[in-house]
């Protein structure tokens, strides 16, 4: 029967890929025979473990190097400390009245930095006789040039600016634009990217490097083939495992591109989209919240440039992205505190309308990756079609493993905020008005994905219930042995119980694994994904949707 099926695997992919690609079909594998490195290029590999060859990869242009010994300004009056940071984040704001740090503030484009107040929950050890026993962490990339894709919005400043060169004149707080030059490259990481992954890869060793056997086998971790992606992975695990990580681990690479299931990417397949409304709610914020801003900007320039409301917003994330390429930028104390605010709540309407609970397809592009979670927890492959599960990975346990304690994937994030919405973690599904902040939203970009975020869920066993009133005298309660399910992102736990009550009002936000399954199967059912990303509908308009799913 093994026989059978390896055959059949090789002639299916002996035919084009991406004419199979509602299939996952990808180049088969025999587990017993694999021996991958992350240094070696082997013809007899598949291409899923072949982590040297740029197959669909994306962009990859480099920067300018930085010179931050010439180009910081620092330091700034009434600052003589310098952090240990490679990066410049001391620039005086105003209206900072709190001395805060703006770099918090950049949504989704922030540096990673542990989420600062929690999801509604204190932070409670385990108990003692009691063992995590399994994780599956979700990893987002480290800190990147920009994208090329889409709008392309600070690259499209880029270029106009450099178009424009020697036709306008910048003036006042302006005036370093007459000598600026966009030097950025493109979606691969930057420096600081490389070391966001290092430093979660040992964190995550002193987390749980006891769950990995040790006992000379290798366990599989996933990542795609686009090159942020593949290194932040490498780099990942350069700091769990050593730079002889090779020995430890197999790095899975999914084919990330239209067309090939891949529940790491899983908006790659689906037809619907909810972007453009996202965009449209989003330009009405921001003609309100930069209204003073553009008005300065426009104050202090001359000559032929027609600066546009969306040049003054693409100046702010010019910011972020030179600050993490270069060390510092100087489009950064442009803006006010307020401005900054009010930048950090754009990119929450954004993508609450993208990917969040707000989003048609909120659900549908992160039910894959949930269900891939329940066949983990539950140890078993995946042997039917569904969602963007790639069948010729999953139904194989060469290259989906059932029985890993220490699993290890890497995401995007709007593909992790979309496996948040799967998973039903309605504490999240905050209705964002695009007339002013609202203050007390969950949903902050900055807490659930900045460059570098990671969900780890933890399997918990317990010799008997665990008291859920945890500052109680009484650890445990009268029972038999019990499991729980812990959600941690970004460092602070999710309370399970605040989306699903079926959990319980428990002090550590944990829930019982049964009872957490149980829960899943009818989120499972809710995101609807062949209607969500096949049916046909008219689209929503913004606000319409609140569960991540159309409206029927």
């Amino acid at each position: 029967m093994l026989g059978f099926l390896e055959l059949s695997l090789q002639l299916l992919n002996s035919f084009n890929p991406a004419k199979f690609g509602h299939l996952g079909a990808q180049v088969p594998i025999n587990g017993d025979n694999v021996k991958p490195t992350s240094t070696t290029k082997s013809s007899r590999l598949p291409d899923y473990f072949v982590t040297d060859d740029g197959h669909f990869q994306g962009p990859t242009q480099t920067g300018a190097a930085p010179f931050l010994a010439q180009t910081n300004l620092a330091p700034f009056a009434g600052v003589s400390y310098i952090p240990n940071t490679p990066l410049e984040t001391q620039i005086p704001i105003a209206g900072n009245v709190g001395n805060k740090n703006i770099f918090q503030s950049l949504a989704n484009i922030s540096p990673y930095f542990p989420n600062p107040r929690g999801f509604g929950v204190n932070e409670y050890s385990i108990p003692p006789g009691s063992n995590v026993t399994w994780l599956n962490m979700v990893h987002r990339h480290g800190s990147r040039y920009p994208e090329v894709s889409g709008d392309a919005a600070e690259r499209t400043l880029g270029k106009k600016l450099t178009d424009a060169a020697g036709k306008f004149t910048g003036h006042g707080p302006l005036a370093f634009l007459n000598d600026w030059k966009f030097v950025l490259g493109a979606e691969i990481l930057v420096p600081n990217g490389k070391q966001e992954l290092f430093t979660s890869g040992t964190l995550h060793y002193y987390q749980y490097g006891h769950l990995y056997p040790n006992n000379g086998s290798k366990i599989v971790v996933r990542s795609t083939t686009q090159r942020r992606m593949t290194e932040s992975s490498e780099y990942f695990l350069a700091g769990f495992f050593g730079l002889g990580w090779a020995q430890n681990a197999t790095l899975e690479l999914a084919i990330e591109a239209p067309g090939f299931n891949n529940t790491l990417a899983g908006y790659k397949q689906c037809n619907h989209t909810s972007w453009h409304i996202a965009r449209e709610a989003f330009m009405e914020w921001v003609g309100v919240y930069l209204h003073d801003a553009h008005q300065r900007f426009r104050a202090n320039t001359t000559g032929d440039l027609d600066w546009t409301l969306s040049d003054t917003y693409n100046a702010q994330a010019l910011c972020s992205y030179e600050t993490i390429a270069l060390g510092f930028s100087p489009w950064c104390g442009l803006f006010t505190y307020e401005e900054w605010e009010g930048y950090e709540y754009a990119l929450d309407i954004a993508f609450q309308a993208g990917t969040g609970f707000a989003s048609p397809v909120g659900r549908a592009i992160g039910v894959g990756y949930v269900e891939e979670v329940l066949a983990r927890m539950q140890h078993h492959v995946i042997t039917d079609p569904s969602a963007q599960i790639n069948v010729t990975l999953d139904n194989n346990t060469a290259t989906f493993p059932v029985d890993q304690a220490l699993n290890l994937d890497f995401s995007h994030d709007a593909g992790i905020l979309s496996i948040l919405v799967a998973f039903g973690l309605t504490q999240f599904n905050d209705v964002l008005p695009t007339t002013h902040i609202k203050k007390d939203r969950e949903f902050i970009l900055s807490h659930l994905q900045p460059f570098a975020g990671r969900l780890d869920i933890e399997v918990i066993k317990a010799p008997a219930p665990v008291n859920p009133r945890r500052t109680d005298e009484q650890i445990y309660l009268d029972g038999e042995p019990s499991s729980y399910v812990h959600f941690i992102l970004n460092q602070r736990t999710i309370p399970l119980g605040r989306s699903h009550k079926e959990c319980g009002d428990r002090d550590d936000g944990w829930c019982e694994m049964k009872t957490f399954l149980k829960v899943q199967e009818k989120q499972l059912e809710l995101a609807d994904y062949d209607y969500a990303c096949f049916g046909e509908y008219d689209d929503p308009k913004y606000g319409d949707v609140e569960d991540g799913r159309p409206v029927r």
